[in-house]
This record gives C-alpha cells, structure tokens and sequence, in this order.
C-alpha cells in the first residue's frame, strides 16, 4: 500500500530507515543494561536515578567534592591550630612531678647542709698549689667571683614574670662581662627543705666546696639588676672580711632591727668561716614546724618585724646581733655604695642621676644594683600593684642597658621605650671611637703577656 502511494523506491527508503531505527533503540537498550551493570542501579532501580548516577560516573563529585575537602581542610587546620596555639595549651601538662619524695627528714633530728667539714681551708690551699693555673686571684686586688642567681624549676605564675627573669639575667650576663666575673644560673631545687627563702644555703654550700678555685662567691637575688654597669667593687676593702652585707651597724648590732641588712646581694668568701657561718644560718630554714616556730622567735626578738616564717634576712640579724663576739668581726656592713638599693626611692629619680651625675659612683648619685623588694614579678601577688613595678622594672632595665648599648652607638629612646635611636654614625675608622665609660676594654680585663 505504501509502494502504491509512495512509489516502489521511496517505500524501501521508509523501510531501510525504520530497520535502521530499530536497531539504534536496541543498541541504545544494551548500553543501558551494560551500564547498570558497571555503576549500579540508582537508589530504587528508577530511570532518573539511573540518569543521576550515569552523569554523577562521567562527571564525578563536580560541585560536591570541592566543598567536601574544604570542609576537610577547615576541620584538620582548626584541629592543627589548637595543637600548635601556645596560648591554649594546658601547661600543667607538662608540670607534674614524676615522683613525690618517699622519704622524709626526722623532724627529732637537727637539720644540716651536709657532712661536717672543719679542715677546708687546708683542703683548698692544698688544691690551688696543686692546680696554679685555676688562680684565685685574676689580678692584683681583682679575685676570682663567681655571681649566683636563679629561679623556680617552675615557669612563673604569671604571663610575663618569665619574660622579667630573662630581662634580669641578661642585665647580670651584662654585668658579668664587663668585669670578668664568671656566673651561675641556678633552676633546681638542691633541698626539698629549704624552700623559700632559704633554697640559696644548700647551693651556696655546694658551690663554695666545687669551685676551690673561687675566692668569692657573690649571691644576688633574681629581682635585682645592675644599673651602674661602671662600678667595680672595691675588693681591696674587704681583704680582711669574709662576709660582705649592704647594711648599718647600728641597726643590726645596736637596733636589732630586720632591715638592718640585705640578703638580696652579698659576698661570701670561700673559706672555713662561711662554712661554718652557714651551718650556724641553716637550722632555721627548713619548712614546717621548724620556720614556723623559728619565725616567732625573730618576730619575738626583732624591731619592728611582722609576723610571719623565719625568712633568711631576719635569721642573719638574729645571729650576728646576739652572737657579735663571734661572727661580727669577719663581716662588713656597707652602706658607702648600694650592693643593695631599694627601688622605690632610686628609680623615680634615674632621669636626675642622667642630668646630674655619670656611672661610676655606684651610691645614690647612680646606684649599683636596684633590688625591686616586694615586686616579686614570677608569683601571682605582690605587695605593691603591678603596673607599678613592671614599669619601673623596665626603667631599671634600661637604665643600666643603656650603659651597654652606648658602647655600640645606641640607646634606648626613653626609659621606658624598649625601641633604640642612634647616638652616632658609623665610621670607616670603627677602633678610633671612643667608649664614654671604658667598658668595652677596661684595664683589669688586660692580659699579662709573659716575657718568656
């Protein structure tokens, strides 16, 4: 019929094409089988979730995937952040003891530093003639000093009480340089009993008896700095002293007063007598009943002290003020230049000591160490309010930092800027400038060259 309407050529054209037809949908319906079988049916086997799977096959996770890895990324940086933020991490972590000590002292027993010693004097010399290349004097009139100091094992209770102590340190390694002492930093705790106040005596001790070589330890506590980088003690003054203490006779010997020395800053030769003055020091220290009970005895005895545990200061004055006949006359109190000085009367007057005077003095014109008593930067609390004694912390600081930094042609911008300015151009000719205060090369750091 359709070759009668169409014709007989046009007719086979229709049919060809629809043969053609056929076999396109049947390859069409295989394709679809294969691919079901290669990327599985959709969720319910319908043809539009067929439709989904076979476009999400050939153009995989196009929109999904890059926020799936942001999301990936986000969560391990937040994770990564909070494992690498100083700030949030739990430093008690990290501050627990291993052990607690099993054993403790026999409160019936006397306390000591350690084993009696009462021929250390022989001892000693009998080193150093057996060892003439670790003298005890550097020069004439110039002793060996080793300068002591150190803190908690234990960072500080506070946020910026460490960055305090690193101030502190660098002022004494300053120091220390400029004038040929050699110094030691202490972070352990020797003796679990002299806490406090007292943790000094046992190194003290220890110190003394290691370094033979070492004619005069000197202590300083960690919140005193130097702020006369010029001065250099006078060692000849006390060639006949043992024990060298800021302080007035009067108020120790005659007063009996608490503040009538410091303990902040001494000098201790190494000899026989400061071991034995030590183990006269020592039995008031240890913590508990014994400092306690000790404290009432100095509170009882002393002018003008409050009530609280015996403290090293207090028990020095104790001893020396009923027992003179037999320490008094091995220890100098000096009061001609501060080995010690108060902060709250010196640092608000360092701008008249610039205007006024130069370093050298090492008195109230320009003081040798500013001890900033009551700060106490590393605890929690102090006794005077806090921005008050950072301040005046870092004004001490670069009060005595300048006095370095002037030797390389800086200085600090104000005493309370930690930013430097130029004080002079650099030069072609850098050795023919001059240092001010002749501490870059002073002349008992020269060395003796021997003829031979």
């Amino acid at each position: 019929m359709i070759e009668r309407c169409l014709g007989a050529r046009r007719a086979r054209q229709i049919h060809k094409a629809m043969r053609h037809f056929k076999v396109t949908i049947l390859c069409l319906v295989m394709t679809i089988v294969v691919l079901r079988g290669t990327i599985g049916a959709g969720k319910f086997g319908t043809p539009e979730q067929d439709f989904v799977e076979i476009r999400d096959h050939f153009y995989p996770r196009k929109r999904a995937e890059p926020h799936r890895v942001l999301e990936e990324v986000e969560t391990t940086s937040s994770s990564s952040s909070e494992l690498n933020n100083y700030a949030t991490f739990d430093l008690n972590k990290l501050l627990v003891d291993e052990e607690v000590d099993s054993e403790k002292p026999d409160p019936n027993k006397p306390y000591s530093l350690g084993p009696k010693i009462s021929d250390w004097d022989e001892q000693r010399s009998k080193w150093l003639e057996q060892n003439p290349n670790f003298s005890n004097f550097i020069g004439p009139n110039k002793p060996r000093v080793l300068l002591v100091t150190g803190s908690s094992p234990k960072p500080c209770e506070n946020p910026v009480g460490d960055h305090y102590l690193l101030k502190s340190i660098k002022n004494k390694i300053d120091y220390c340089r400029l004038h040929g002492i050699e110094i030691f930093y202490n972070m352990a705790l020797l003796d679990a009993e002299m806490a406090g106040f007292w943790a000094k005596l046992p190194l003290i001790r220890k110190l003394l008896l290691s370094h033979p070589e070492v004619e005069f330890l000197w202590w300083m506590d960690s919140d005193a700095m130097f702020t006369d980088m010029a001065f250099e003690l006078p060692w000849e003054r006390y060639k006949d002293y043992n024990f060298v203490m800021h302080g007035w006779n009067e108020m120790v010997y005659d007063q009996k007063n608490w503040i009538g020395l410091n303990t902040g800053s001494f000098l201790l030769r190494n000899c026989q007598w400061s071991l034995d003055i030590l183990d006269a020091w020592a039995p008031m220290g240890p913590k508990g009943k014994i400092r306690t009970e000790a404290g009432k005895i100095l509170t009882r005895e002393l002018k003008d002290r409050p009530v609280f545990e015996a403290d090293d200061q207090s028990a020095m004055v104790y001893i020396l003020a009923t027992q003179r006949d037999k320490w008094g006359s091995k220890v100098y109190l000096e009061s001609a230049y501060y080995l010690h000085g108060y902060w709250g009367i010196l640092v608000d007057r360092y701008e008249e000591m610039i205007e006024n005077y130069h370093p050298g003095f090492g008195d109230h014109r320009w003081p040798l160490v500013t001890h900033f008593v009551g700060c106490k930067p590393c605890g929690k609390f102090g006794d005077y309010p806090v921005e008050r004694c950072l301040k005046q912390m870092d004004r001490a600081f670069n009060f005595g930092d300048n006095q370095v930094l002037q030797i390389y042609g800086f200085t600090h911008k104000s005493l309370g800027s930690r930013r430097v300015k130029r004080t002079r151009n650099d030069t072609n000719n850098p050795l023919e400038v001059k240092d001010e205060l002749g501490l870059i090369h002073p002349a008992f750091k020269a060395m003796k060259v021997s003829s031979s």
